[in-house]
């Protein structure tokens, strides 16, 4: 049966032949050949044949034959496809031994001075190369400067082609680096016209960056200026001006406000679609955009910006003020999403001097003080110590000991903490008008004594900034919640507060004697400003005072490092707690100096000592004077003139 199945399937497939009638009566079938068959070319039988004996005399190939043909053969591919292929391996041999770090000066030149002699007439088109582009890094970097001059001359009328190509932007950049200050002139006058189209670019926006960062402050406005009007963008004449602010430039080229308004949003949204927001460029255009804007325009940057895209943003100062002007004018909800993006980076951005600028704002402003503990307090808790004598890092927590202390924060930091848009501030924030004579006092302030960024004019125009730096100046509103209430539930009910004690007493010395940590002792000792510390961790704060004094009333012998009474920054701040905190001079008297102030009577010591004398509290005087009267009687101990005198008085 299997049999005749198999018989009847084949006779189904049999082909029918057709009769010699039928066959003579149809026209015979022309069979086009395919585009691929008339591409080859076409090999008779006989040459077939050829070929199939000529394998089979050849064998079975190994798999090692079968590897080093296939490499050949992809060789010969890139031979075609890159006209520069054998030059290329040249230039990558002479880059093994070039970049070694065990070689001779003399002989890292001469391979230098052989690979730019290869590439010369031919460095515009190998430089868009991987391996080319790394070979030219090399050579520039150790090069002569008459070869480096060279190179650029030669590369000068490619740098804008080269400046968007992946692997030939990071040659652009060492050039730039090792230009003259012509050259840079030259590149940065070139950019003309192309400056938009480049930070739209992502490779490219890396170059106009670079240029900005080199740049002196007229060749950054001439940056700047492009993206503020088609005009400035066509007349490259316009764009050397002495004025840098758009408020100042838009009266004097009788520019229209809506118009450079829509240009400047036709510059700004591809590049907050695409996501390239790193630039410091961008960020001081974004702010003079915020400087005209009106109230629609600036709401819909500020949510674009709401969120993870803000956290890039704010390692540079403008790009900070930006997110400082997102919290304090973003909706509750454009806060929220702010602050979740920052979920992961609170340890980077809290170390960062911008960044730790951005985190003081949204302990000073947002209200959902639950939502902050979880995300900003909860990551702080776990970095404390290195927060403590961190430089950036201990101003969150002098933030929340003792607000806007003109000690710890800038005038420039007071005034991004007062920075406010004015299409978006309401009656209601208590902002102050500052007359000619307030303006001098700020700058006068300025200059002697703390480093104010960028200049105070510019300041004054950003924002309304109250010329008093005291310790009683308040942030611009931006939350409805009470200041006091919030700094309580941020410091005392998140246990932040008790975590710093902890911490405080465990490294008590180590702060002390940093010159960045003793001041964050100093307000927890001191139970922060206005007491908050006291009523719930008055216990705490005790075991601290004790702490510290137990350390001090070791001798010289029993620790390790220079003694907190001898160390200049330990010193002072011990004197300083003395002269503001009677609890701890009294623990202080009783525990380590009461009997032994002759043997601290000289030295840095001598002025913890001598500050019992000089203590406002009556009680604290007369703890010491029995035993410092006699010192002083004898010449050991000497107090201030002008102190004794008032003391007497």
């Amino acid at each position: 049966m299997a049999a005749k199945n198999k018989q009847s399937i084949k006779s189904k497939k049999r082909k029918q032949i057709p009769d010699a009638e039928n066959s003579a009566s149809k026209k015979p079938k022309v069979v086009k050949p395919l585009k691929k068959d008339l591409k080859k070319p076409f090999k008779s039988s006989e040459q077939n044949a050829s070929h199939i004996e000529k394998s089979e005399a050849q064998g079975p190939k190994t798999t090692r034959e079968r590897r080093l043909q296939a490499k050949e053969l992809v060789k010969a591919r890139k031979k075609k496809r890159k006209p520069h292929y054998t030059l290329e391996q040249e230039l990558a041999l002479l880059w093994e031994k070039m970049r070694r770090r065990n070689i001779a000066k003399e002989d890292r030149s001469k391979l230098v001075s052989e690979a730019i002699h290869k590439m010369k007439g031919k460095i515009p088109e190998i430089a868009g190369s991987h391996v080319s582009s790394r070979v030219l890094q090399t050579c520039v970097k150790y090069c002569t400067q008459a070869e480096r001059d060279a190179v650029f001359e030669e590369l000068r009328p490619h740098l804008l082609t080269l400046a968007r190509n992946t692997y030939a932007v990071h040659l652009v950049k060492k050039m730039l680096d090792n230009a003259s200050k012509r050259q840079l002139a030259g590149f940065i006058s070139s950019l003309h016209g192309h400056v938009a189209s480049l930070l739209r670019n992502m490779v490219g926006s890396v170059v106009i960056e670079h240029a900005y960062q080199l740049g002196n402050a007229n060749q950054k406005q001439e940056l700047l200026m492009e993206l503020y009007s088609t005009e400035l963008q066509l007349f490259k004449d316009l764009v050397s001006m002495k004025e840098s602010r758009l408020l100042d430039v838009i009266p004097k080229l009788g520019l229209q406000r809506p118009s450079v308004l829509r240009h400047m949003m036709s510059v700004i949204q591809p590049i907050l679609e695409k996501g390239i927001v790193d630039h410091s460029i961008i960020h001081r255009a974004l702010m003079e955009y915020f400087s005209i804007a009106d109230k629609s325009s600036a709401t819909d940057i500020i949510q674009q910006l709401s969120g993870p895209l803000l956290v890039r943003m704010i390692h540079t100062r403008d790009g900070s003020r930006i997110g400082m002007l997102c919290v304090k004018h973003g909706s509750p909800k454009e806060r929220k999403k702010i602050i979740k993006g920052m979920k992961g980076h609170i340890d980077k951005i809290a170390h960062d001097q911008c960044g730790s600028m951005m985190l003081i704002c949204i302990l000073s402003i947002v209200d959902d003080t639950k939502f902050v503990t979880k995300v900003v307090i909860r990551e702080l808790q776990k970095i404390l110590k290195d927060l403590v004598s961190d430089k950036n890092g201990r101003r969150l927590l002098l933030q929340l000991l003792h607000p806007n202390c003109s000690r710890y924060l800038s005038p420039d930091d007071l005034a991004s903490l007062n920075l406010s848009l004015p299409s978006l501030s309401t009656k209601d924030d208590s902002e102050v008008n500052l007359d000619s004579s307030e303006k001098k006092k700020i700058s006068k302030v300025g200059k002697s004594g703390y480093e104010v960024e960028g200049d105070i004019e510019t300041t004054l125009a950003e924002a309304s900034i109250s010329a008093d730096t005291s310790d009683s100046h308040h942030v611009v509103g931006g939350g409805k919640k009470d200041s006091t209430l919030r700094r309580q539930e941020l410091l005392v009910n998140s246990g932040l507060a008790e975590s710093l004690i902890d911490t405080c007493i465990e490294s008590a010395g180590e702060f002390l004697r940093s010159n960045f940590g003793k001041e964050v002792i100093y307000e927890v000792v001191t139970g922060g400003a206005g007491g908050i510390l006291l009523p719930t961790l008055g216990d705490k704060i005790k075991a601290l005072h004790e702490a510290i004094a137990t350390l001090t009333a070791e001798s010289k012998s029993e620790q390790s490092e220079e003694h907190v009474l001898e160390n200049f920054h330990s010193s002072r701040t011990i004197r300083k707690l003395v002269l503001d905190c009677p609890a701890f001079a009294s623990t202080l008297w009783t525990i380590a100096l009461e009997g032994k102030c002759e043997m601290w009577a000289r030295g840095h010591s001598c002025k913890v000592v001598g500050a019992f004398l000089e203590s406002s509290d009556k009680v604290v005087r007369q703890l010491a004077k029995g035993e410092l009267q006699p010192l002083m009687d004898n010449g050991i101990l000497k107090v201030p003139e002008i102190k004794q005198l008032t003391k007497e008085g």
